[in-house]
């Protein structure tokens, strides 16, 4: 059921598969690789029950390395969430590609990760809503990057000569929604969860998966 203050609002989710030695390896010296990827899995889990429970729109997981291989052919999606590969080249080309595949003009966007156990249905709907009286609204992180950007209209230009997973990334996104003539709602800055030092901003209840390895 979609949000009956924002019909059209797609949520795009961009993960990889939370394999060993795959997902989250900036964890592996705290956590160990099985600890990193169980923990890689239940953020995804986590964010993908917060985007259904938002009841803002259809989501879509755009995934690496793709449908085919043998973790996302018995992943378990919740209800509501639709599968598709991620293309091939750098980020800022597969966020371009995930966000305009399946466009329809007028169609509100968000795209997010699944680093950030903060966003949660609430928070995606506060979003939502101040998306109505802007452009775009982004909720920073606090490393520099952002844990959610929501657009109205897309631009390549928004994705383009970004330095990706450095602390610029948000700076130079907002300096791209400048150049583009978007108005922009800034909003809280969130934790990401990616490096050692970041685990103590998972939710208390998740102390366990800390021990995993």
């Amino acid at each position: 059921m979609s949000n009956a203050s924002f019909p059209s609002l797609r949520l795009v989710v961009m993960a990889k598969a939370p394999l060993p030695g795959y997902a989250k390896t900036r964890l592996i010296p705290a956590l160990g690789e099985q600890g990193a990827a169980f923990l890689a899995e239940k953020l995804l889990q986590q964010t993908l029950q917060e985007a259904v429970m938002a009841e803002l729109g259809p989501v879509e997981l755009h995934v690496a390395p793709d449908c085919e291989h043998p973790f996302w052919r018995t992943f378990a999606l919740p209800d509501g969430v639709t599968l598709h590969n991620q293309s091939q080249g750098s980020l800022g080309q597969r966020l371009w590609e995930a966000a305009n595949t399946h466009h329809v003009a007028g169609q509100g966007l968000f795209l997010l990760g699944t680093d950030c156990p903060a966003l949660t249905a609430s928070r995606l709907r506060e979003a939502a809503t101040a998306l109505m009286s802007a452009d775009a609204v982004m909720h920073p992180a606090n490393d520099g990057g952002y844990t959610l950007l929501g657009l109205k209209r897309l631009h390549f230009r928004l994705f383009e000569d970004i330095c990706w997973s450095t602390e610029v990334v948000a700076r130079q996104t907002l300096e791209r929604l400048q150049e583009c003539d978007m108005s922009c709602r800034r909003l809280e800055i969130l934790h990401d969860i990616d490096e050692p030092e970041d685990l103590q901003f998972l939710p208390r209840d998740w102390a366990l998966s800390q021990e995993e390895n």
